[in-house]
Order: structure tokens, then sequence, then C-alpha cells
């Protein structure tokens, strides 16, 4: 088992001694690591004197101490879990049992397994928690998980670490279940219940600003959702928007729609392109960085090239030109006098739209280009779901892990 420890000195020795003493009753060969992130209270000395093994994790935050504390462990299994003694340590069977019936990660609970009165703020219980796990769930396809940021979650230790798992804050957390589920893991849930912590200092955490880290993470690491269908929704409505209106003003339930929806059809037609660009920009970038799994990557490459952008830049800038060479020429027709704005509009509009747009798919083919370099014997991606990791021929000796 594996405890970021960051002052905890009132609880890290209750907690050690309940992990080991739950281990021992199940019959499991394990240990507790501590992973100390610069304890300044004496929290090393009692969790040495409880039996645990200490680490002091050179980066600073809730993920750095996991991440020193997992290369540490010994064994084929982790079970991470906080040094609050907030969760039973001492009852870590069912997390157990899933991890030997085959699971990858397997994750508490706490709404299930009971939360005591005053052990979570009430702003979390209601809101924070179950809002992100709700969206956790429909960008990421997990409708097995009700408590993404449950702190108490068992995992396969070579299989995890073969995500490259690399947040050092608490969006840790998210990091882990998002690329397990990325990367088509097997990931399960236990009950898990959650009491007062035994701290009489305030907790690490902080609602707002942690909570939009692990909100901006999962947007982030869902750009199908977040970027490309709203893109593809705006382009279709702008462009849909702008092929009614080109002919002449249109009514619509006795509402009058001209040159002024025409500007707004224009801009989103400008929008929705530039999100679908950054959303295959993001594909792009998770496949080369190995963060996201993706089979047809090759269509992302194919399509995103520096010469299908270039040529695709050139013929809607192009045709942006030859629309404005008409718009000219009708003005000069008419001695390049006085225009009828609603009119010139019309035709000005949709052209700078389209000269813009090309411009655009010209530069953004050079940016993909550039994403889609790749060095020579990178990894492409995290491991298929049936696959065993691949791990160095050489190993630091006391890199195994907790549980065996």
């Amino acid at each position: 088992m594996v405890l970021p420890c960051l002052n905890e000195a009132e609880t890290i020795e209750t907690c050690v001694r309940k992990a080991l003493k739950g281990l021992a009753e199940l019959g499991v060969i394990g240990e507790v690591v501590v992973s100390d992130n610069g304890s300044t209270d004496g929290s090393q000395a009692l969790a040495t004197a409880a039996g645990a093994t200490l680490v002091h994790a050179p980066v600073r935050g809730y993920g750095g101490a996991l991440l020193a504390g997992i290369e540490a462990a010994r064994g084929r299994y982790v079970i991470m879990g906080d040094a609050d003694d907030s969760y039973d340590l001492g009852n870590l069977g069912p997390f157990i049992t899933e991890l030997r019936a085959g699971k990858d990660v397997v994750m508490g609970n706490r709404f299930k397994g009971g939360i005591t009165r005053g052990a979570m703020p009430a702003l979390h219980r209601y809101l924070g928690n179950p809002v992100l796990s709700w969206l956790g769930r429909v960008l990421f396809a997990l409708p097995g998980v009700g408590d993404f940021h449950c702190g108490l979650r068992g995992f396969h230790r070579d299989r995890i670490r073969a995500l490259g798992l690399c947040m050092a804050g608490m969006e840790f957390a998210s990091e882990l279940v998002i690329r397990a589920a990325l990367a088509k893991y097997s990931i399960s849930e236990v009950a898990t219940p959650l009491g007062r912590d035994g701290r009489s200092r305030p907790p690490h955490l902080r609602t707002w600003r942690d909570g939009w880290r692990h909100l901006r993470f999962l947007l982030i690491f869902a750009p199908k959702r977040t970027l490309l269908l709203p893109g593809l929704i705006l382009a279709l409505a702008g462009l849909t928007g702008t092929a009614l209106l080109l002919p002449g003003e249109r009514h619509v339930f006795g509402v009058s729609f001209d040159v002024s929806a025409l500007v707004y059809s224009s801009l989103a037609t400008l929008v929705g392109a530039q999100l679908l660009i950054f959303g295959g920009f993001a594909r792009l970038y998770g496949i080369q960085e190995g963060i996201t799994r993706e089979d047809k990557h090759v269509r992302w490459v194919r399509w995103l090239s520096f010469e299908r952008c270039v040529a695709g830049g050139l013929l809607v800038g192009l045709a942006g030109l030859v629309s404005t060479l008409v718009a000219v020429t009708d003005w000069g027709a008419g001695g390049f006098g006085r225009l009828d704005p609603r009119e010139t509009l019309r035709l000005v509009l949709p052209s700078a739209t389209a000269i813009a747009l090309g411009i655009i798919l010209i530069f953004s083919g050079l940016f993909a280009s550039l994403l889609s370099l790749r060095a020579a014997g990178r990894r492409t991606g995290p491991p298929a779901a049936d696959a065993e990791p691949e791990i160095p021929a050489q190993r630091p000796v006391n890199s195994q892990t907790s549980l065996r």
C-alpha cells in the first residue's frame, strides 16, 4: 500500500498500523510505503516506527508523492490511500479480490460505502464530486465509475506505470482513471466508507483551485466532445445560415433574417472550423505523445497533412478572392459610387470568411506537420488492453510493488 504524506504526524502511525494489520489478517504478503513530501512535523519517524517503508518524494504535490511511492513499492498490485485516517485501511479485501480477479484498476466509491456526517464538505458531497464524476462518465464512457475522486483505489502496478502518468498535483487522481480508460483497461468499483479524518488542521485540498484543475483536466482529455462535436455543429450551422441568406432576406415565423444574421453565420463558420482544427490537433498530439490510444490515427495524419491543408486552404482562399473580384467589378460597373450595404455585404462577408478560412487552413497544415514529427523509437501510445506492458530489462532493486 502507498500513502502520500505531508505533515500527517497526527494520523500516519494509525494508518500504517491499520493497513499492516488488515493485510496480515487477509493473509496477503505486502508492505506499506509512506511517500513523504517534505514533512516537517516528524511524520517520517512515526511512519518508520509503525512498520512502514519510507520514501522521500523529490517532486512536491499529491501526484508527485504517489508517483515516487509507486516506483519504490514492491509486488504486483498497489493500493493507494490517504494518510488522514478517513478511509478504512484495515478492510482492503474488496480491492484485493477485484485485483486478483484480473481488474487493472479498482476504484472506491464513497457514496455507495457511506459518508459519515461531517466527513465531506457539503459543497464537495452534493455538487463538486457528483458533477465532476458525471462529467467523467459522459466524456470517457465509464458508466461503472460513480466516484472519480475517491482517494482509495487499487491497480496493477506495471499496467499503470506503462501509462506514463506525470501529473504532480491533485489532478493525478483524474489522470490515473482517464488514461486507464483511454487505454481500454478494465476498471471496476467497490463500496468504500468515508469517515471523519483524524487531523486537527485543515486538509491540503483547496475546493475551487483543485476543483478547477480536475475540471480542466477532464475537458482537455476529451477533444471529441469538447472540440470536434461543438465545432462540427457550429460549422454546419454557419454554412447553412450563409447558404440560406446569400440569395436575400429570409422570414421565419414572422421574424426577418438579413445581413446581420449573415454576419453571425460567417462567424459561426469560422469558429466552428477553428474548433474542428483544434480538435484534430488535440487528437494528433494525444496519439503522438502516447496520451491516448487511437487505432485510426493515420486518418488524422492524412487529413491534417501539410499538403492537404495547403491545397484546401488555397482552394477556399481562391474562391474568396474570386468572389471579392466579382464584388469589386460590380462596384466598378456602378462607377464606384455609394453602395447598398445590404446587398454588398451579402457577397463581401462570405468572401472575406473564405479568405480567412483559407489562411487558417494553410497555417494549420504547417502546425499539424510539426505535431506529426516523431523521434525514432518513441512510444506511440498506451499498451492494448490485452497486452502485457514492456518493462525495462534493468530495474532498481526497490522498484517492485506493494501487494503480491
